[in-house]
């Protein structure tokens, strides 16, 4: 038994199902807000769908303006600049619309807004002294988990590197995912949000800091992942797939939230900031190398996962049963047509060992189940390229 006292953090309300996001204007209203500034990106700007979100938000007696240039990675520069327009709207609160990106913009300028100074102030654990403003975070994937979380990952875009900012005050004050904002997720991105979850899940289930909470969060995301993402790659419009990955990534989101990651985003955190990589597919790549890496630490645990896979263990040992389940990851990612390593996106091998030094300094490292050194982390890196 240990000593220690274990924490739970998760938004206070959170609403999921379809439909869900119709509730938006009188939950922002309920909260106070008398105008928000709505962050989201030019791609969903461009299709209606902030404007849509508008709309329901005005009907509930808020103003709004929105602020659709969220970027993929969001950098300083870009919370800076929204911070700018929150504070020459007189805004007073934040919504935020979309995948990990326009959350962590998002809570980057929520965060600010309420303790000033600039982003940078605030990367590590639990810097921040006062709650960011009101925060409604509206999910259109289903992978990021970061409308529930208290991670917000902002790019520094003079040292190339992704800041973690692990702050109990960046946790939104509600989430609101609604699978029908989701049908129109083109493939490629389904698949990468998608394992993105899993990875989330997995990294929990091992992390050093994982509780009874977190495992069970962790196990029924492992099971949801690979029975409905194949179905919401193949049709974006298969709603029982969409809804189950809503919930598969809400429940891995929680579990990492609480028992923190592992190698997998340490290092897919570089790749992202220097690179500006895909964050899911980054991760992708990445599991079961880290997974190979990490066996001997957590045997048991990665054999357990073998079986909320859906592979049949029966017979086999704990190593025999650990690396069928590696091997299941490594045949989705397939099966989803992830990229097989880094080289295919332009990735450069000179630059593996500043990306594994930067790794091992990552906030997300600490919790690793098996302690790398610099050379083992430089390994990993290049079996993933």
């Amino acid at each position: 038994m240990t000593n220690k006292v274990s924490e739970f953090h998760m938004p206070a309300v959170n609403l999921l199902g379809r439909g869900a996001v119709n509730e938006t204007g009188a939950r922002l209203a309920g909260l106070g807000a008398k105008k928000a500034l709505l962050v989201t990106d030019a791609g969903l700007h461009g299709l209606g769908i902030s404007e849509n979100i508008a709309k329901i938000i005005r009907e509930a007696g808020v103003e709004v303006s929105i602020f659709p240039k969220a970027e993929p990675n969001p950098t300083d520069k870009n919370v800076a600049e929204g911070l700018e327009a929150y504070h020459a709207e007189n805004c007073d609160s934040v919504v935020t619309l979309g995948g990990g990106s326009s959350h962590d913009a998002g809570k980057g300028i929520a965060l600010v807004a309420a303790n000033g100074g600039k982003i940078h102030d605030y990367e590590g654990v639990d810097i921040s002294e006062k709650p960011m403003v009101p925060l409604v975070a509206i999910n259109t994937t289903a992978g990021t988990g970061s409308e529930v979380t208290k991670f917000t990952i902002i790019t520094d875009s003079e040292r190339k590197v992704k800041m973690a900012i692990v702050d109990k005050h960046v946790t939104p004050t509600l989430s609101i995912n609604d699978p029908e904002l989701m049908v129109g997720m083109p493939p490629a991105l389904t698949a990468a949000t998608g394992l993105d979850a899993l990875t989330h899940a997995i990294e929990a289930y091992v992390s050093t800091a994982a509780t009874p909470i977190t495992d069970a969060l962790a196990i029924q995301a492992i099971k949801l992942v690979p029975k409905y993402l194949p179905r919401a790659v193949a049709n974006g419009a298969d709603m029982e797939a969409r809804e189950q990955m809503v919930y598969a990534q809400s429940l891995a989101g929680m579990a990492f939230n609480n028992a923190s990651l592992g190698y997998v985003h340490a290092i897919a955190h570089q790749f992202g900031g220097f690179y500006n990589f895909p964050h899911g597919v980054c991760n992708a790549i990445l599991l079961p190398h880290v997974c190979k890496f990490n066996l001997i630490a957590r045997m048991d645990r990665y054999a357990e996962i073998a079986a909320y896979l859906g592979e049949n263990v029966e017979g086999l040992s704990t190593r025999e049963a650990a690396k069928k389940g590696i091997k299941a990851i490594e045949r989705l990612a397939r099966d989803l047509n992830i990229p097989k390593g880094f080289e295919e996106l332009g990735a450069k091998e000179e630059d593996i060992p500043t990306l594994a030094e930067n790794a091992m300094k990552d906030a997300t490292a600490l919790t690793n189940p098996r302690k790398p050194k610099l050379e083992e982390v430089i390994q990993i890196i290049k079996n993933a390229m």
